[in-house]
């Protein structure tokens, strides 16, 4: 007789593998609840936690999470508001608790938006490994420079890994800190000073003082000035320093700071040239990548022409074997089409990603030599390409098409939306993450051409006789069949595709103001049936148009995505008047009301949601018809707003009853300071935090 085998009966070393292997968090909260026996192996297994509750609780930090070791306390509530400070009773006693709560850490993450931070938690894990520092909020102009770095780098000697992407410092801050601690900037192998924060890049002598104090850096990103005009701008004896001091690199990513700015900012009839040159020349891209052996990424994103440069980058592939990622920026002539011999680009037989910014003399040709001289490429990014068609996407995509599953597209002037995804039809059904510009050309000529074609292709496209019509013509013009109904000819997918994207989950839009969302499922994405995420990025001045053209911006349009769950809705590049409008001019309460009206019909369950903004009042708030159009979302259990809201406006978001988590971010620069505005006050967003839990939530 077999004996039947319960899950209780497994050993407990064995129970404690399996829950190792869990990593979704509210799976690992749900099975903590099944049992002491399992509540105890959860709390013991778990290796990664970050806290979200508020400030004012930390003294009931929880001691049970003994084998965390990577903690994140950035998003600790009011999101930003400075951690052990002289507001906090015993900031000394805290730290020590957090210390004994989690002995075993060797990665953290923490918003320090004063120095004080660091000085109390650096000497509670000495054995940090990885740091990641996160602060939007201005440097205070009082304090010495690289004071935000040193208790670090003085308590954590085997530090390994130091990210300040997202931290924002002055330039000088950080050559004296690494300096002043020489055995532990040895020790970094991995430092990102990729600033997102900052309209400053690093000076030339700045990133040669860090490189030289950094010698086995293994993976270093720095944003720099490569404009000759500006004094400490990045040259040709720049970057053979770099090569020099860091001869181990296997990751540099070298971006100018202008590289963050809108893209569709410039002018798109110009020929894709800059007005000034990088000071880079041939022999010092040559001797670049024959000091850096083991580079497998490297991003140079110059924003400023480096011409000619073939007979450098030909020999990228023999100086650098191991590459598999290479993003080029202003880079003219990285290859010479089909028609002649492989050479550049081509000749990296081994590239699994290719990123390449306004090359302005990038052809079709140059596509395809690019398809068959890479033939693992399984990311491809093309920006700013004034002579590239949809003959050329097309056919890269065709070549690559066992590979290829993530495309961007931006920025280019002969693709609009709808040219781009009929390009990218051969790899239809493979495709994971697309990004696409939402410019919609082909189908605003479709309108001047007959104004109503737009509703009565939505309105057909709904009716069941749709698809049935469409199986009956082959070469009629889409005209007639909207005009005159069935007879011989072709469906309207023969001008606007409409098939299955059966992979693609990942889909990220940019669009300008005043433009409409809803032809996107006309142009050929209405089919995607595992679609999760959409993000959305609006940008333009609002300031010039009178109003939106229609009372919603269409997001009611995508719910056809039956499995859209997180949405990422980004209006923080529209830019229009907050408080007082001209005559004649919506303040941004039109706008927002526009950019989320339909918003209640989609079942998100996660949306990051960014506010347009007032750039001469440095204001990103939600205001009353946002905050009652997110209360019309019944399926939400995350919301965080990248901006300030009211109290009482923030009250109405109760009413969703699967809310669970909300917070606001300000994480843009310059992030506000003044704590005493109604927008920002830390009792009131305690006292919704408060309310949000308790209620009850459905699961």
């Amino acid at each position: 007789m077999v004996k039947h085998c319960h899950l209780y009966d497994l050993p407990d070393i064995i129970l404690s593998i399996i829950f190792s292997l869990v990593i979704d968090t509210r799976t690992r909260n749900a099975m903590s609840l099944v049992s002491l026996k399992w509540y105890l192996l959860e709390r013991s297994t778990r290796t990664s936690l970050t806290l979200r509750g508020n400030i004012r609780d930390l003294i009931f930090l929880p001691t049970c999470f003994q084998a965390v070791t990577n903690l994140d306390l950035s998003f600790l509530s009011p999101w930003g508001h400075p951690l052990l400070d002289e507001s906090f009773p015993n900031p000394t006693l805290l730290a020590q608790l957090f210390g004994k709560a989690f002995p075993s850490l060797v990665s953290f993450t923490a918003y320090a938006r004063y120095p004080i931070t660091l000085n109390h938690l650096a000497p509670q894990w000495p054995n940090l490994r990885h740091v990641k520092l996160i602060r939007w909020h201005q440097r205070l102009p009082t304090a010495p420079l690289g004071s935000d770095f040193l208790p670090l780098l003085e308590h954590c000697r085997s530090l390994s890994s130091l990210d300040l992407s997202h931290f924002y410092c002055w330039t000088e801050d950080l050559p004296p800190a690494l300096k002043a601690y020489p055995n532990t900037a040895a020790s970094l192998s991995n430092l990102s000073i990729l600033t997102h924060s900052s309209t400053e890049g690093y000076k030339a002598h700045e990133l040669l003082a860090i490189t030289a104090a950094c010698p086995n850096l293994c993976q270093f990103l720095a944003t720099c000035i490569f404009d000759h005009r500006f004094i400490g701008s990045t040259r040709d004896e720049t970057l053979l320093s770099l090569a020099s001091n860091c001869p181990r690199l296997s990751l540099l990513h070298l971006v100018d700071i202008t590289s963050f700015s809108n893209a569709w900012a410039v002018n798109p009839d110009d020929e894709g040239y800059t007005y000034h040159d990088a000071v880079v020349s041939h022999a010092t891209l040559v001797d670049l990548c024959a000091g850096l052996p083991l580079l497998e990424d490297l991003v140079l994103d110059v924003c400023h022409n480096v011409k000619d440069t073939r007979p450098a980058l030909k020999l990228l592939n023999s100086k650098c074997p191991r590459l598999k990622s290479l993003t080029l920026g202003q880079f003219h002539g990285v290859c010479r089409g089909i028609f002649s011999r492989p050479d550049v680009i081509p000749l990296c037989s081994g590239l699994e990603s290719l990123s390449i910014k306004n090359v302005a003399d990038l052809t079709d040709p140059c596509l395809i030599a690019i398809s068959h001289g890479c033939p693992r490429l399984a990311q491809f990014e093309v920006t700013g390409s004034k002579m590239i068609t949809e003959t050329g996407i097309r056919n890269l995509a065709s070549n690559l098409r066992r590979t290829l599953i993530d495309v961007k597209i931006s920025c280019c002037k002969h693709l609009d939306a709808a040219c781009t995804l009929r390009a990218l039809d051969p790899i239809r059904g493979l495709i994971q993450r697309l990004h696409i510009d939402c410019v919609w050309e082909s189908v605003q000529r479709l309108e001047q051409a007959q104004p109503s074609v737009l509703e009565r292709v939505a309105m057909w496209k709904d009716t069941s006789s749709f698809n049935k019509e469409c199986k009956n013509h082959s070469s009629l013009n889409l005209y007639h069949i909207l005009s005159h109904g069935s007879g011989s000819g072709s469906s309207i997918d023969d001008i606007f595709p409409s098939r299955t994207w059966a992979k693609l989950q990942s889909l990220s839009l940019w669009i300008s103001v005043g433009e409409m969302l809803t032809p996107l499922t006309l142009v050929g994405l209405e089919d995607c049936p595992v679609l999760e995420e959409i993000q959305i990025r609006i940008e333009g001045d609002c300031r010039q148009q009178i109003r939106p053209s229609m009372h919603a911006f269409g997001l009611s349009s995508l719910e056809c995505y039956p499995r859209l769950s997180k949405m990422n809705l980004d209006c923080g590049g529209a830019v229009g008047y907050a408080l007082t409008a001209p005559a004649g001019y919506p303040d941004l309460n039109m706008w927002e009301r526009f950019y989320l009206s339909g918003i209640g019909s989609l079942k998100l369950t996660e949306l990051n949601y960014w506010p347009p903004q007032d750039t001469e009042l440095n204001k990103r708030t939600l205001s009353l018809p946002g905050a009652g159009l997110l209360a019309q979302c019944p399926t939400l259990r995350k919301l965080f707003i990248h901006g300030t809201a009211a109290e009482h406006l923030m009250m109405f978001l109760l009413k969703v009853p699967t809310l669970r988590d909300v917070q606001l971010r300000e994480d843009y620069y310059p992030a506000p300071e003044n704590y005493s505005s109604t927008e920002m006050r830390v009792r009131w967003c305690c006292r919704f935090e408060d309310a949000l839990n308790r209620r009850q939530i459905p699961d």
